[in-house]
């Protein structure tokens, strides 16, 4: 099938294109016009390349002004974040928990609920994923909190399929903590986590600096409630006997060996050791560890914005708060309850509780594909977005990141609208190569300030972290309570392709070193087939762009064997529609390379990948490119219903709704400048 063939097979399926519609015909018919004059990709009659060129210009024009206008008054752009069914199905548990429901809240939610149930009968961690036991343990339990009737076809469904599969007792630990919680399974069902690890010296083998933040934030707050062993007010006096195989009372044998290593083995025997004598802690140190513990969330409480920006982490504070006895009126707890209401998303008939917010992550992006479609530096929106962004710059406030880097001065951004203690070097690196596009001498201070926090950022083997320096104790990730193997926060692929091609692009002398020893850990971890891992986006696909991204920002030789072996492996992932997709399942060994569908977000990255290795004018380049012209869009977004974008590997994902409306365009928009320019180089770190 030509190119031009392709581009009007998926015109011919698909029917919304443009704002309102209002250029779809137009992009139909010049659709149908080139291919009906047999133009070849590589070869046909002059002028086909012009044709597609035609389609990119009407749909980025289109796209641009759709962005544009979901711009926030303030310049900042925000979009969706969704994950699967446990966040919500926590916020029902939460209120019942409290005993402070809003019923209207939760009939939404259980909507919700109801929709996302996988054919299988439970619940999967992203779209149309593989059954997921202790996210269908949550949701059936969230669900028949709301006062679904368990005989309910739905329910009857997911209990099956729960009993099938070993039935709650086999649920991870959060889970079973929660289940703890609610005096469904007792308490030798969860590892053994004293309070009294918040007096432990930093030389300790376990201190919470030695964890991830994400671990730390959610994990503080847990030790109060694991000490204090509250029951949940459960006012419907709800229950899920019929989801135990046998009674959680007689299940012997909670505790797993989360790794099946010799480590997991150890620890398993001292979570036996501190059940007999965390009986015998004094009473003055286990006071003396909660104070510490409060203490600890009190500082670091982040206003309505929530502890550490995140839903379990700020879920964990309510309950903690609570059961300490905080009144209800109390500041801190009024204010923790209002930042989880903060990331409620509400529609009509349905509703669901994003895990935390994206705006700086989001306005970067979106910046980023605004200057590559054209919009003016000096436009108002742009203006506004760098305002926005730089405003956001954390340079007072010195994070836990301090802990291992102490001396360095603060210079990056956070995720969220605030989180002061615990900006993190992805979103660093985005930002400041935003602003720095915006050539604005009046940035480079904040230009200055991030480089330096972020060259103080790169761990020992030359890569970075997310949120920490130097957070690779990797036998934590062998004690019971580290099931979910997302404890730490060791230097990854695509945040170390990221910092490269930000130090990079500014082309500081003080960066220079750091880039040439991330760049030699990026040679290092290249997978034996060509690509690079995704921590934080799905996956392999996603790690390969952010990689050929800083390589071709360092100015490496593209036509190196490693870069063309990962251009080789991009061109091979290719699907038959023209596109890339590449599933959730693919971090485990098994289903590496599972996919399920293209995506345009995907096939933007293996786009923008594949043009900064130099391949602007390849057949697979223009094969994506006519892909997302022909790819159903509502204005600013292209549909996809996909979650493309990782929490934790195999444990926890997510769905950016922003995704699908600045990659798309960057790609497109990017393939405009290269061939108007008559370019084969990108000038830009992504």
């Amino acid at each position: 099938m030509t190119i031009f063939r392709l581009l009007e097979h998926e015109a011919s399926n698909r029917c919304t294109y443009a704002v309102n519609g209002k250029n779809s015909v137009a992009i139909m018919d010049t659709a149908r016009e080139v291919s009906n004059a047999d133009a070849y990709v590589g070869g046909g009659p002059i002028g086909s390349d012009d044709r597609l060129l035609d389609l990119v210009n009407t749909v980025v024009d289109d796209a641009t002004d759709a962005l544009g206008a979901l711009q926030k008054d303030d310049g900042h752009w925000v979009f969706e974040l969704e994950a699967d069914a446990t966040i919500p199905s926590e916020y029902i548990m939460l209120e019942h928990f409290l005993d402070e429901i809003d019923d209207g809240i939760e009939r939404k939610l259980a909507v919700y609920l109801r929709e996302i149930q996988g054919d299988h009968g439970g619940w999967p961690l992203f779209h149309k994923g593989a059954f997921d036991i202790s996210a269908s343990v949550k949701a059936y339990y969230a669900l028949k909190l709301a006062g679904d009737p368990i005989d309910a076809p739905h329910m009857l469904r997911a209990r099956e399929a729960i009993l099938a599969r070993g039935g709650a007792a086999t649920c991870n630990v959060f889970t079973r903590i929660a289940l703890a919680l609610f005096d469904q399974l007792p308490w030798r069902a969860v590892p053994v986590m004293p309070v009294e690890i918040m007096l432990l010296p930093r030389w300790f083998p376990f201190h919470i600096s030695k964890i991830s933040y994400w671990s730390r934030t959610v994990l503080v707050p847990l030790l109060i409630l694991m000490a204090l062993k509250p029951r949940a007010r459960n006012p419907r006096g709800v229950h899920i006997d019929e989801l135990f195989v046998m009674p959680a009372n007689d299940v012997k044998h909670y505790m797993r060996n989360p790794t099946g290593s010799l480590w997991g083995t150890l620890f398993i025997g001292l979570d036996k050791a501190l059940r007999v004598v965390e009986r015998q802690y004094p009473k003055n140190r286990r006071q003396r560890a909660f104070r510490k513990a409060v203490e600890f969330v009190q500082e670091r409480l982040n206003g309505e914005d929530g502890l550490g920006g995140i839903f379990p982490a700020m879920a964990n504070t309510v309950m903690a708060f609570d059961r300490l006895g905080f009144a209800k009126d109390h500041p801190d707890l009024v204010t923790a309850k209002a930042a989880i209401r903060r990331l409620l998303v509400l529609e009509e008939d349905r509703g669901y509780c994003q895990p935390c917010v994206s705006p700086v992550w989001d306005t970067g992006l979106a910046t980023q594909a605004m200057l590559e479609a054209g919009v003016p530096q000096d436009s108002e929106k742009l203006q506004q977005a760098a305002k926005w962004l730089a405003d956001r710059q954390v340079l007072d406030v010195v994070g836990d990141w301090a802990d291992n880097r102490p001396g360095l001065r603060p210079g990056g951004w956070a995720f969220q609208y605030g989180n002061d203690h615990y900006p993190d070097v992805d979103d660093s690196a985005v930002v400041a190569m935003a602003l720095h596009r915006m050539e604005d001498p009046a940035l480079k201070e904040s230009m200055d300030r991030a480089a330096e926090w972020i060259v103080g950022m790169q761990s020992q083997n030359g890569g970075w972290g997310s949120f920490d320096a130097e957070n690779t104790n990797t036998y934590l990730n062998h004690i019971p309570f580290a099931d979910h193997g997302a404890l730490l926060d060791p230097p990854t692929e695509d945040v170390t392709a990221r910092c490269v091609s930000m130090l990079a692009q500014i082309d500081e002398e003080s960066g220079r070193v750091a880039v040439e020893r991330g760049l030699a850990y990026l040679r290092e971890t290249q997978q034996p087939d060509g690509s690079w891992f995704g921590r934080w986006g799905t996956n392999y696909i996603y790690g390969t762009w952010s990689v050929l991204c800083a390589f071709n920002a360092a100015s490496e030789d593209m036509t190196a064997p490693h870069i063309t072996k990962a251009v080789d492996w991009l061109k091979s992932r290719q699907r038959s529609d023209g596109g890339w997709g590449e599933d959730g399942a693919t971090y485990w060994t098994e289903t590496r390379d599972m996919e399920k569908e293209s995506t345009p977000s995907q096939t933007a990255w293996a786009l923008l990948g594949l043009m900064a290795a130099g391949e602007v004018d390849s057949d697979a380049v223009k094969r994506g490119v006519a892909y997302l012209v022909a790819a159903e869009r509502d204005g600013a977004r292209w549909t996809e219903a996909w979650y493309t974008a990782v929490g934790f590997p195999r444990v926890f994902y997510l769905r950016y709704h922003g995704y699908s409306a600045y990659f798309p365009l960057w790609a497109l928009a990017r393939y405009r400048n290269l061939q108007v320019g008559n370019a084969n180089t990108v000038p830009h770190g992504m």
